[in-house]
């Protein structure tokens, strides 16, 4: 049962990462080919190491020889599949099977627990905008996820007070000690391209989400036999 589980996770990952690589080139793709404009016309790859900020379909790219296309749908398989194992996981552990019914409630928390509540301290970054240290701005962004995805699992799935303001103050507090910011925030690209390129990754991740969500409730019922 397991098995089936974990295989059912697996393909609705690898479905819901070729939908957001579709997402990706329709809404974030051109805003990043504009935000390199200001940057002289450089390689995507050698803006992303300026930035300290490289993206994982270019490193795939030029790890496999491949276009940005294909380094961002490898990319986006490869993520799919160990977002949708990680949420079958914390499925198993809490007893809570994904359905067809609650797989979008499922999808909207994990979007919230990794792309919404981080992005409140470090929104997602074009290449050639300045950033804070790499390895500070991972830092608060795995401890920011962490205690994120804690909060909301009190808040959704605990009834006691204690697990409601717990929840909270969970989710509260990497903002309250605050992400690492960069020294200047002076760059090339225009502010207004920045925020649209912050609210595009919002989006693209949140139709990743819930399509993840809905075809993990319905790939449990046609593969794992789990109730609808």
């Amino acid at each position: 049962m397991i098995v089936k589980y974990l295989l059912a996770a697996l393909v609705a990952g690898l479905v819901a990462g070729g939908v957001m690589t579709v997402a990706q080139q329709v809404k974030v793709v051109p805003l990043i080919l504009h935000a390199e404009e200001y940057e002289g016309g450089a390689p995507a790859h050698e803006h992303s190491a300026k930035a300290g900020n490289s993206t994982f379909g270019d490193l795939a790219g030029l790890l496999f020889g491949v276009s940005r296309f294909g380094g961002t749908l490898m990319a986006n398989l490869v993520a799919g599949a160990g977002f949708a194992l990680l949420l079958a996981g914390i499925s198993l552990v809490s007893g809570r099977d994904i359905t067809l019914a609650n797989g979008i409630f499922w999808g909207a928390c994990a979007w919230l627990a990794v792309h919404m509540l981080p992005s409140l301290g470090l929104p997602t970054e074009l290449p050639g905008f300045p950033a804070a240290d790499l390895d500070a701005r991972q830092i608060w962004w795995v401890s920011a996820v962490a205690l994120s995805g804690a909060g909301i699992w009190l808040l959704a799935l605990r009834d006691e007070a204690w697990a409601k303001v717990l929840g909270l103050v969970l989710i509260a507090a990497p903002h309250l000690w605050g992400a690492p910011q960069p020294d200047s925030t002076e760059s090339a690209v225009p502010a207004i391209l920045a925020a649209e390129f912050a609210v595009a990754a919002l989006a693209t991740t949140l139709v990743f989400w819930l399509v993840l969500g809905l075809l993990m409730g319905l790939a449990n019922r046609k593969i794992a036999g789990a109730e609808a």
